[in-house]
């Protein structure tokens, strides 16, 4: 269990799945996290828009099958609306749920079969402009953008990606780890430099590529040709 930083509210989760016992569940789960407040339910996309209006949730929970506006449609309204971060939470661990939900701009992605703990980090990383992808996922993601659409593009020289005239070198660096999949913890003992530094650094990434957080500057630095096949 994690400690609030002094003088930080609770980040607001609502919970959106077709199964009340399933919501009673996680919302029971997320009870005993001191910095995480679930302040509403929803059993479907359209209660899921209107509830979001309403309780303005930092983070929403998302169920993909459901009747009516499934999860992938809602969360491509909420994130237009810029109404919370989405967190794709499925029994299917399927790559066109995956890809259509990166897609549609959710922020993470996790099987309802995760530790209890790595949903409320989930729910922390995305509540700080963050992202966390369930390990396999992430390979899945980085495999899939790393395929590149004819066998001569390959990687492209950093020179080359004129959106990169907006970044310092060192941010240079740290986006390109990044796009491979490193933590910050990782980033910041393969440059020797502090975490808190390379916190900066992503953020000053993301925000200068108007990104909205690391999973989207990972599908951003293969896109681009910046990492590709080699």
């Amino acid at each position: 269990m994690s400690e609030p930083d002094e003088g930080s509210r609770p980040l607001r989760v609502l919970i959106v799945d077709d199964q009340r016992l399933v919501r009673q569940a996680f919302a029971l789960m997320l009870s005993v996290e001191p910095d995480i407040l679930v302040v509403g339910q929803a059993g479907d996309g359209t209660e899921a828009l209107t509830s979001a209006r309403a309780l303005r949730p930092d983070v929403v929970l998302m169920d993909v099958q459901m009747p009516g506006v499934d999860g992938i449609e809602a969360t491509r309204s909420l994130v237009a609306e810029e109404l919370g971060r989405i967190i794709i939470l499925t029994t299917f661990d399927r790559d066109d749920y995956l890809f259509d939900a990166l897609d549609a701009g959710a922020s993470g992605f996790l099987l309802k079969n995760s530790e209890p703990e790595y949903l409320a980090e989930a729910i922390r990383a995305a509540g700080h402009d963050q992202a966390l992808l369930a390990p396999e996922v992430t390979k899945r993601v980085i495999a899939r953008m790393s395929r590149p659409p004819d066998p001569s593009p390959g990687v492209r020289p950093a020179g080359t990606v004129p959106e990169l005239e907006r970044l310092t070198a060192r941010e240079v660096d740290v986006l390109m780890r990044m796009g491979r999949g490193l933590s910050n913890s990782e980033i910041a003992d393969d440059l020797v430099v502090a975490e808190a530094t390379v916190k900066t650094h992503v953020s000053n990434c993301l925000a200068k590529l108007g990104l909205r957080d690391r999973v989207h500057a990972v599908i951003w630095c293969y896109e681009s040709g910046l990492l590709g096949g080699t």
